[in-house]
């Protein structure tokens, strides 16, 4: 029971490693390199900002001054209306009743009115059938009165 093929000797690590692993010469040292140059957004978008509070503080400003200017205008107005108030409001005497001519009443002619009690029982139509003829002449002329003479 020979074998045909004898095993080979065990070779040494390094022999080994090589074998398996590929050899690569270390790389050169790289250089230093330098950080590109970038701008942020931030400074553009502070200006931007800087130019809205402006903006917004001068509108309030303006409103502030007109809404003072409006006020004035106001004020003026109802100054000048008390002045033109308190110039017509000066007391004046009362005229004199005219002693020559007096006055006499005089009657009216217009008719007198005649009074009615009022009606507080309404009368509903489906009643209608309910009250005799008799009943509603006599609920009409029961209660009307007579004029004063």
């Amino acid at each position: 029971m020979e074998r045909s093929h004898p095993k080979p000797a065990l070779k040494p690590k390094d022999q080994v490693k090589n074998k398996y692993s590929k050899v690569t010469p270390k790389p050169a040292a790289k250089e230093n390199t330098k950080p590109q140059e970038f701008k942020l957004h931030t400074g553009q978008r502070a200006v931007k900002r800087a130019m809205f509070n402006y903006s917004v503080a001068t509108k309030f400003y303006l409103l502030e001054i007109q809404k003072k200017q409006v006020e004035k205008v106001q004020k003026m107005i109802e100054d000048e209306e008390i002045r033109c108030l308190r110039k017509e409001m000066v007391p004046k005497a009362q005229l004199m009743p005219f002693f020559d001519r007096p006055f006499f009443p005089q009657r009216s002619n217009r008719p007198l009115t005649i009074p009615r009690e009022p009606s507080f029982r309404t009368v509903n139509s489906k009643c209608w059938s309910c009250i005799s003829e008799n009943e509603l002449y006599y609920f009409h002329h029961a209660h009307a009165w007579n004029p004063i003479k």
